[in-house]
């Protein structure tokens, strides 16, 4: 029980650190590139340094979804601790590498770190594999709660980071994440058990390829898995990315009551999957999943639809079932996939959610353009469309348990 404790510790930690270094940036890279003052970075080649910003912005989470994708997979092969141990350092090392481009004013090696950086962020679906694999039953479900309460601390963590930090220099706060990673190398060292692979019988390359997260499509449930969650997904990056601006624009808030509202959903989300780690839950099947993501649509639609005042608590009142979907989605998949891979299948899920913000990066920002809140109901009906399809997925996992499905 006490190297339990001591190894979700580990995976909680490593989970944080992995969202407070994708929003570390937040509050550094838009004065770098936007104040007015020229620098070697946002002159790079002579281009305007909104693109620039926008390059800088979107090279990370390419390299998560990269990283999501295969080194899941990877994990299965060359073993959880291992993967771990080396997706830590690539991490540390990327933000090193960040921080001396920033200082030296090189431009083509911030990206190259930002793109190592968000590469070996992907390490999330590791330990939520590593989780699967070392905890059953109830202290599964606690041990996925805490985990997804420390990814969710890491959003608000991050930025507040950077903004005590980046006074002392640009470089500073990625230093500082540097140093956190190697410490948390070392502790994931000492807890991490070093099991043999769980899918060791071919080469490494021929394994991922095999595996790799959109390789799993093939496969009927666990495709229609992707298309529920993705659909799911594109109503919660939906809300994410564009409620900042629904609160500009018809609350009227500026940027300290944003981020007022912002730690106040991090803190319900981080609450309530707090809660679930203490077995005030249950949320590992298909009845609670769906619930769930209704409950979701209905907190992004009526954030849309109602006024300041209330569409504030239906923004922060959608922490909840989230936290909750986040919770029992894993623990469901875990205990039915668990065949194809459980690093393939954490992958997967984290894949998922990459692909989701790129679309909804790409489409939303055009919608917005006619109205924000048509971005959020587009992502509500999205929401509603993947719960719908929870009954369908059911049956199918019950049919390939049965051998029925392929």
């Amino acid at each position: 029980m006490k190297s339990d404790r001591l190894l979700l510790i580990t995976a909680c930690v490593v989970g944080l650190f992995s969202t407070v270094g994708a929003s570390l940036p937040y509050p550094v890279l838009p004065p770098l590139f936007a104040d007015g003052q020229v620098n070697a970075i946002n002159s790079f080649a002579g281009l305007p340094p909104k693109f620039l910003l926008g390059l800088a912005l979107a090279i990370n989470p390419l390299g998560m979804l990269i990283g999501a994708a295969l080194l899941g997979a990877l994990s299965d092969q060359v073993g959880r601790r291992k993967a771990i141990l080396l997706s830590l350092l690539g991490n540390a090392l990327g933000h090193l590498a960040t921080m001396v481009a920033l200082v030296t004013g090189h431009y083509l090696l911030f990206l190259l770190a930002r793109f190592v950086t968000g590469l070996t962020e992907g390490n999330v679906s590791i330990v939520c594999a590593l989780l699967a694999d070392e905890l059953q039953g109830e202290r599964r479900l606690r041990g996925f709660a805490w985990l997804n309460g420390a990814c969710f601390s890491g959003w608000l963590i991050g930025p507040l980071i950077a903004g005590f930090t980046v006074q002392f220099g640009v470089g500073v706060p990625f230093l500082l994440a540097a140093v956190v990673l190697f410490i948390t190398l070392l502790m994931a060292w000492a807890s991490i058990p070093d099991h043999p692979p769980t899918h060791a019988d071919a080469g490494i390359w021929d394994h991922v390829k095999k595996h790799q997260s959109f390789a799993l499509l093939k496969h009927k449930p666990l495709r229609e898995l992707f298309v529920l969650h993705f659909a799911y997904l594109v109503g919660v990056t939906a809300f994410y990315e564009f409620f900042p601006l629904w609160l500009v624009e018809f609350a009227h808030f500026k940027a300290g009551g944003i981020s007022v509202v912002s730690a106040v959903l991090c803190a319900v989300m981080t609450g309530t999957s707090a809660l679930v780690g203490r077995g005030w839950f249950k949320t590992a099947d298909t009845r609670h999943l769906r619930l769930n993501m209704m409950m979701v649509a209905a907190c992004i639609a009526l954030t849309a639809i109602l006024g300041p005042v209330w569409g504030c608590v239906a923004l922060i009142s959608f922490g909840v079932p989230h936290a909750l979907y986040n919770a029992g989605l894993p623990i469901y998949c875990s205990e039915r996939f668990a065949d194809y891979g459980q690093g393939a299948i954490m992958g997967l899920l984290s894949t998922t959610f990459c692909v989701s913000n790129v679309l909804v990066a790409v489409v939303g920002s055009s919608v917005a353009l006619i109205d924000t809140r048509l971005v959020l109901l587009f992502g509500a009906a999205c929401s509603i469309a993947g719960g719908y399809r929870v009954t369908r997925w059911a049956r199918q996992t019950a049919g390939a348990e049965k051998g029925g499905v392929a």
